[in-house]
């Protein structure tokens, strides 16, 4: 019971929180050039919307991701380039992009809440067990290990190559980057639209594997999560990809617990990614630590 409980825990680390490790990768992204971009939960939904109507129409799960990903990618460089002109906020635009993306997902995707599309094939990784409760648990989505390898290449590019300098030299000095010759805007329109394509993959894991259908609370606050994730991350790649597994484990410890006969406390258990944010959030509160990694030019490090 005790080896079926944790792998059930650990299988579900990947399965839930693969759209936390793509949807904070992009916030990651976006922040490292001095960027917030608070509507990702908005490019979340649409995301997850465009990829489930695109996989619906097509009969391919991979046209579904790829409409994510653009999807993603357009409402993200809305936000950019609203962002780039003078005098407007990143957070109220950022709110008022959540409202617009979401808001479009309810409306165009109402005929999708009842039709099934095809899903993103699963790597059994428990093919080597004969019990069905492991096999289960070790079906992993197929576009984890391309979260794990976007989470190296970026930790990868943003130390060791000229975009990466360029991109964290918009986010700690604007200065430096305009005597140089770059533009800062152009950076994080950049910035802020590829943010957003990775963050739409996290879009398609949702409606094309887990939970794996179309329906209006399909998000429930993750692209929100993400931003508090990345914080507590220190905008590092990599700790976002074990920070999505501890949000990950942290949502499937109910289900796990479910799934092994225990339902006692089930939705106290669902509510543990909610609390653990407002732990994480609270515990990181001083500034000596919680801006601590963070590129200067955010306007929660002035």
């Amino acid at each position: 019971m005790i080896l079926e409980l944790s792998l059930a825990i650990v299988g579900g680390a990947v399965r839930v929180g693969t759209p936390f490790l793509f949807v904070s990768l992009g916030e990651c992204l976006t922040e490292k050039s001095g960027r917030i971009n608070l509507g990702l939960e908005g490019v979340l939904v649409l995301s997850a919307m465009a990829g489930f109507a695109a996989a619906y129409a097509s009969g391919s799960p991979w046209l579904g991701v790829l409409a994510a990903a653009a999807s993603g990618g357009l409402l993200a460089l809305l936000h950019g380039l609203i962002c780039s002109l003078p005098h407007v906020s990143d957070i109220a635009t950022g709110i008022a992009l959540m409202l617009l993306g979401a808001g479009l997902a309810f409306y165009l995707g109402k005929p999708l809440i009842q039709p099934q599309a095809p899903q993103i094939p699963s790597i059994a990784l428990g093919a080597w067990s004969s019990s069905p409760q492991v096999q289960s648990a070790l079906s992993i989505n197929a576009l984890f290990p391309l979260g794990v390898a976007l989470a190296l290449l970026l930790r990868w590019g943003l130390a060791n190559t000229r975009f990466g300098l360029v991109v964290r030299m918009a986010g700690d000095s604007s200065d430096a980057a305009k005597a140089l010759g770059y533009s800062v805007n152009a950076v994080r329109i950049a910035a802020t639209a590829a943010g957003g394509v990775i963050a739409g993959l996290g879009g398609a894991s949702l409606s094309l594997f887990y939970p794996g259908s179309w329906n209006e609370g399909l998000s429930s606050g993750q692209g929100l999560i993400a931003v508090a994730l990345v914080i507590f991350a220190r905008w590092s790649p990599m700790r976002c990809l074990w920070a999505a597994l501890l949000f990950g484990g942290a949502a499937a410890v109910g289900p796990a617990l479910q799934s092994v006969g225990i339902s006692g406390g089930y939705y106290l258990f669902n509510a543990m990614p909610y609390a653990l944010t407002l732990g994480i959030l609270v515990a990181t509160c001083s500034p000596q630590r919680s801006l601590k990694g963070a590129p200067i030019e955010l306007g929660v490090s002035r």
